[in-house]
């Protein structure tokens, strides 16, 4: 059940002013054990929300990486997101109106600002593991590197220590599509739809890959002139998110991305990295052209407890929100305490390979979206 929490007293902005009252919305499942070590917090990425049990379902239930019953599992809907999180929809108390344009510029560090208020809330001084991919990834690195003594493990997944030039390039082309509807701040329900549509096509090839539209857009039949599966794979995936999410959360959400950095004001990356002291699982995939399998070597290679595993995966970046069993399988040693590292900065690195090519024959997933 969606929860609440209200921080009446605002929040100081990174990049300077505040929002004078923040509302986040969350979801816990299961119970927290007397002695509060059995929480897991859950991350989620760029469209998503609090429903670990829904875009995660492959995941989460008894007997499951996320069990309700063994464990409490938290999940909150980032700052910004139109989830019930504050975002530019909402009212802004000094005037009575939406914040619509006006809304701030909101960071990675402001998004963990407000989880400590949820955690504090919570009543939570020790975190089992963290877990997120994405965009969810870098919200968990800046807070182990914020806060190093509350996790106990973290596991990243297709994530970055700093947003790179290509993916602020995707965004930036994202939201010259966004900002190309000239319906963007109206308040209408369709406004910003016809723009919303065309940036969700352009994040779909980020998303995705080459290999994963030969295996599903193919035609039955050579020669078409028009009417082309992966056209209409575009607009599809386009109006499916309109349906869902919205165009102002779009924009300030890969902002908030784009600012992504561990190393600001931290004497650099690499020594950011270095104050993380949780056990830390680094999974990157290798088809993943949107944060490429450098970047996990990155963090990897600077954590000083870290191991890094590479599998491959027809879905791209989407694979760590599809490929279940292998995040199962890699992330449980972790949750449990049975994970063997190296100290010192030294990873361990495994490949996961299904067959002579790398990869596993395709399988229809017609209800999967990127989060």
């Amino acid at each position: 059940m969606l929860e609440y929490l209200k921080i009446n007293d605002g929040l100081k902005l990174e990049g300077g002013g505040a929002l004078p009252v923040v509302n986040i919305a969350y979801e816990t499942f299961g119970a927290m054990a007397p002695g509060r070590d059995n929480v897991i917090w859950v991350f989620h990425a760029l469209t998503g929300n609090t429903a670990v049990d829904d875009w995660w379902a492959g995941l989460f239930g008894k007997g499951k990486l996320l069990d309700p019953s063994r464990y409490f599992i938290v999940c909150a809907n980032m700052l910004g997101s139109c989830y019930g999180s504050t975002n530019a929809r909402s009212l802004n108390p000094k005037t009575g109106q939406a914040y619509g344009k006006d809304f701030p510029l909101i960071t990675v560090r402001d998004m963990v600002k407000a989880h400590q208020y949820l955690q504090a809330h919570l009543g939570i001084s020790q975190i089992r593991m963290g877990i997120g991919g994405s965009m969810g990834g870098q919200q968990l690195l800046e807070w182990a590197v914020s806060d190093p003594g509350l996790f106990q493990s973290i596991c990243v997944l297709a994530t970055n220590a700093v947003h790179s030039p290509w993916g602020i390039a995707f965004n930036e082309a994202q939201r010259m599509a966004l900002q190309a509807d000239p319906t963007l701040y109206d308040a209408g329900p369709q406004a910003g739809a016809a723009g919303l549509a065309a940036a969700r096509s352009i994040a779909m090839l980020s998303y995705r890959n080459y290999r994963t539209y030969q295996n599903t857009q193919q035609e039955a039949a050579p020669g078409l002139l028009s009417g082309f599966r992966a056209a209409s794979y575009q607009q599809y995936q386009g109006q499916k998110l309109v349906r869902r999410f919205d165009p102002l959360s779009y924009l300030a959400l890969g902002r908030a991305m784009d600012s992504h950095d561990l190393g600001r004001g931290r004497g650099g990356v690499e020594k950011a990295l270095r104050r993380i002291t949780a056990d830390a699982l680094v999974v990157g995939i290798h088809s993943d052209v949107l944060f490429p399998v450098e970047e996990q070597a990155l963090l990897a290679a600077h954590i000083p407890r870290a191991q890094l595993e590479l599998f491959d995966s027809t879905y791209g970046h989407d694979g760590f929100l599809i490929e279940y069993q292998a995040i199962d399988r890699l992330a449980r040693p972790f949750l449990e305490g049975r994970a063997e590292l190296q100290e010192a900065g030294k990873y361990r690195l495994r490949r996961q390979r299904r067959n002579g090519f790398g990869f596993r024959p395709l399988q229809a997933l017609p209800g999967t979206e990127h989060f």
